[in-house]
């Protein structure tokens, strides 16, 4: 009869046990320094952020006005163009110039986009376009717009068609220029792709090259809303007898700085607003497109 004896006990120790039971080792200070900066920096609303330049900006103009070194008659203070702003919308004659300036950069700006991008897809979208387009436009895009009203006021007279024609051809070359960069900015790797999964022509156009070009034609909206406002100001202030442009020309006549710079104002505020409206677009258009946003 046999007897089997146990195994001795195992003096090694239980190395997972030890493992497992070990304390975590502390975050690396880098890390924790990251986090910490980037919590303080959410608690600071963003809005709150991108309004105290000009809170600035405009503390550093009543602060001039007040010690005296921008005289009244040069710049008026804060204080006196909010009154003179206040006193224009009572009278109804700054509401009033606003809708006809915003109607003729509507139209305009409508006008613009329509033969710009035209323009562009015909030229980026085939070879013989390019050839009968492309050289046309950057002969005539080099020619100052601001030098063709008066040749616009002989063409057409001095109503309301020479003031849409000028914002109409500034607002065409920078749409051009873009959407014709952006198509021609596809990546051809994805036209041979969609070509394998057999996509006919009218196919890569809609859902491969006006995608990848989409970027550049909402860059170009953004950079004719400038030019738009820009046009608008050179327009008005020749032969008009309405708008925030007329309004400049008769309180230059008059030597009424303050009423000059709220007009200027309405036209700064106008401008923002329009871009904002811009970006709000790209960001629902594009949000399949991530891009860096900023630390």
């Amino acid at each position: 009869m046999s007897i089997s004896h146990a195994p001795p006990p195992s003096t090694t120790p239980d190395i997972s046990l030890e493992k497992t039971t070990s304390p975590p080792s502390p975050p690396a200070p880098d890390l924790v320094a990251l986090v910490a900066s980037s919590s303080r920096r959410t608690r600071v609303p963003r809005w709150l952020r991108r309004t105290t330049g000009p809170v600035l900006l405009l503390g550093l103009w009543q602060l001039l006005s007040a010690a005296g070194v921008l005289a009244p008659d040069v710049l008026a203070p804060p204080g006196t163009i909010a009154r003179v702003a206040g006193d224009l919308i009572e009278d109804g004659s700054l509401t009033t110039a606003m809708g006809v300036s915003l109607q003729r950069v509507a139209v305009g700006l409508l006008l613009g986009t329509l033969v710009g991008t035209g323009l562009a897809l015909v030229s980026g979208l085939f070879r013989v376009g390019e050839d009968l387009v492309d050289a046309s436009v950057q002969m005539l895009r080099t020619v100052p717009f601001v030098g063709l009203i008066p040749l616009f006021i002989l063409w057409f007279g001095i109503g309301e068609t020479p003031k849409i024609a000028v914002i109409t051809l500034g607002v065409s070359f920078p749409l051009y220029l873009n959407v014709y960069a952006g198509i021609r900015g596809v990546d051809s790797q994805l036209i041979e792709a969609g070509e394998s999964l057999g996509l006919s022509r009218w196919g890569l156009v809609r859902q491969v090259i006006l995608p990848g070009a989409l970027p550049g034609a909402m860059t170009g909206l953004r950079y004719s809303l400038g030019v738009a406002w820009l046009a608008l100001v050179f327009a008005e202030q020749i032969n008009a007898d309405s708008g925030i442009g007329f309004l400049m020309v008769q309180a230059r006549d008059f030597l009424r700085t303050d009423v000059i710079v709220v007009c200027l104002i309405v036209y700064a505020f106008l401008g923002l607003l329009a871009d904002f409206v811009v970006r709000t677009l790209e960001r629902l258009l594009l949000q399949w497109r991530p891009t860096f946003t900023g630390r």
